[in-house]
């Protein structure tokens, strides 16, 4: 039998993993999402694009570049898990 203070080390243990497991995909799921919200945007267009754009003689100006910016600066956890998986299967990086 275990006693609750155990058990509660235990389940502690489990939260935390669970915690990093879940804030890995998270890191994971923000570069696409944002890539597709850029790619949608672009092709919808729509009044918040112009509204972020208006005034703006910048190329970064509305949200297409801003998405993809997003994406690029959430880039980071794909490039971890590649080198990861490189390292993993004992292949030289190139």
């Amino acid at each position: 039998m275990t006693s609750p203070a155990s058990a509660t080390i235990v389940a502690g243990r489990d939260g935390v993993a669970a915690a990093r497991h879940l804030s890995r995909w998270l890191a994971l799921a923000a570069t696409p999402t944002f890539a597709i919200m850029a790619v949608l945007t672009a092709m919808t267009g729509g009044p918040a694009d112009l509204l972020c754009a208006a005034g703006q003689g910048s190329l970064l100006g509305g949200m297409v570049p801003m998405y993809l910016l997003m994406s690029a600066f959430h880039s980071a956890a794909w490039l971890r898990l590649i080198a990861e998986r490189r390292g993993a299967s004992g292949r030289p990086s190139a």
